[in-house]
């Protein structure tokens, strides 16, 4: 088994160390900055562009945080890149510049997010950017054809699984309940074979994430702790916590 105690050594900021109030914005570079400054790991999201490059950003669409409504699949990595935050001057990055900003002085993870549909082209430049990062590094998604192609694509890349126990929210209300079932019990994991389980902390305890951290040796991440509550639950349950909004210790 490999040794990936880097993963859990220290807590990991959601989406980098923002604090929206003071004008530090999720998953950009003045997060990943204070989260750096902190000494806490970075959590993020990469969405793929028009050109197959990952840029990191959680939604798939501007317009929450940004200016514009456009999918980020129809444009480029160049005009991403000029795109306007509404609450900062930071830009967008694309996952090769924030490996550059960090250069291996915390450890990333990073979520890849994905439609369900087949396409791998965000997981092929996830895997060749990582896959050249000499820092310390993981890459994650809910959907396991991401992590069982990145197996392939670059075995010595540590990989996980981001999942949860009842998929119950509307943005899951496209799969059949079967995917569902193959998701909350971790049934995919002869194909997948993750090196660790990051689980919604509202579902702990549950069974699948257990049985893989104390059968099979997994670690066990927890996402989003937000709360004493959470924290008194990831305490328990778990080895190390995705959080936002407070600074952990």
């Amino acid at each position: 088994m490999r040794n990936i105690e880097w993963l859990t050594a220290r807590p990991i900021a959601h989406r980098g160390l923002h604090d929206a109030p003071r004008g530090v914005i999720e998953n950009t570079r003045s997060a990943f900055e204070a989260a750096i400054a902190g000494n806490y790991g970075i959590e993020c999201d990469v969405q793929v562009s028009a050109d197959g490059e990952a840029m990191v950003h959680h939604d798939d669409a501007l317009g929450r945080l940004t200016e514009g409504n456009a999918p980020l699949a129809g444009l480029d990595a160049a005009a991403l890149k000029q795109v306007t935050f509404k609450a900062t001057s930071d830009r967008m990055l694309t996952l090769a510049e924030l490996c550059d900003q960090v250069g291996g002085r915390v450890p990333l993870v990073i979520e890849i997010k994905s439609r369900f549909d087949g396409d791998l082209r965000l997981t092929r430049r996830v895997s060749e950017v990582l896959g050249a990062y000499r820092g310390p590094a993981a890459a994650m998604s809910f959907d396991p054809a991401p992590v069982a192609a990145l197996r392939e694509m670059v075995p010595t890349l540590t990989r996980g699984i981001v999942a949860e126990r009842h998929y119950d929210h509307p943005e899951w209300s496209a799969l059949p309940a079967g995917a569902k079932r193959n998701l909350a019990f971790l049934l995919h994991a002869p194909r997948t074979r993750p090196h660790f389980i990051a689980w919604s902390v509202n579902d702990l305890p549950a069974v699948a994430p257990l049985v893989a951290r104390h059968i099979f040796g997994l670690p066990l991440l927890t996402w989003t702790v937000r709360s004493a509550e959470d924290r008194a639950t990831a305490a328990r349950y778990a080895d190390q916590i995705i959080f936002e909004g407070f600074r952990a210790s």
